[in-house]
């Protein structure tokens, strides 16, 4: 299989490609396993879509459940990626009074949308309001999810992470996770 790509499907049925010994595929870009990655900057529409990266299309034709995040923006995962994000919530203890209200709070707040021809979805009022979207929005990768935010929130969240990220407190990314 030397130098043949290879189809996978990883968490969240994100599908990726990898070559052996680790080359770049199509084109030289490299593929990133197990997730999203990005920054794009729809505008969304006056009936409240929002287009999808051109290039995670084929991952979503199977639908997406947009939920509300935390940080007043939208999680956006594929049906897979859902089920595996929602396995814990679901699953919970009805008998726990905290693990109820999560579980009510995220799954009432989930709404599964079906991408249109031209890779929109709605983003029920709702749910725009509660992230405080207006037409500029950013839909950033984060691994296993995409998120959306308001242009102006997100640019402002962005800028109050700047000193974390220069210098990450000791212990905060582990690779045993």
């Amino acid at each position: 299989m030397v130098g043949q790509n290879v189809r996978k499907v990883g968490h969240g049925g994100v599908r990726w490609l990898e070559r052996e010994r680790g080359t770049p595929v199509s084109g030289g870009r490299w593929q990133v396993r197990n997730g999203f990655f990005g920054t794009y900057t729809p505008r969304m529409d006056d009936k409240g879509r929002v287009t999808l990266p051109a290039r995670y299309r084929d991952e979503f034709s199977a639908g997406v459940m947009v939920m509300r995040g935390q940080d007043h923006c939208l999680y956006v995962f594929t049906p897979d990626g859902f089920a595996e994000h929602a396995e814990d919530a679901i699953n919970a203890p009805i008998t726990d009074q905290r693990a109820r209200g999560y579980q009510r709070y995220m799954l009432a707040n989930s709404d599964e949308q079906r991408p249109d021809s031209q890779g929109r979805i709605g983003i029920p009022a709702r749910m725009r309001e509660y992230a405080q979207l207006d037409k500029d929005v950013v839909v950033v990768g984060i691994g296993r999810r995409m998120e959306i935010w308001d242009a102006e929130v997100w640019a402002a969240y962005e800028a109050g992470q700047e000193a974390t990220y220069a210098e990450p407190e000791r212990g905060l990314l582990t690779r045993d996770q």
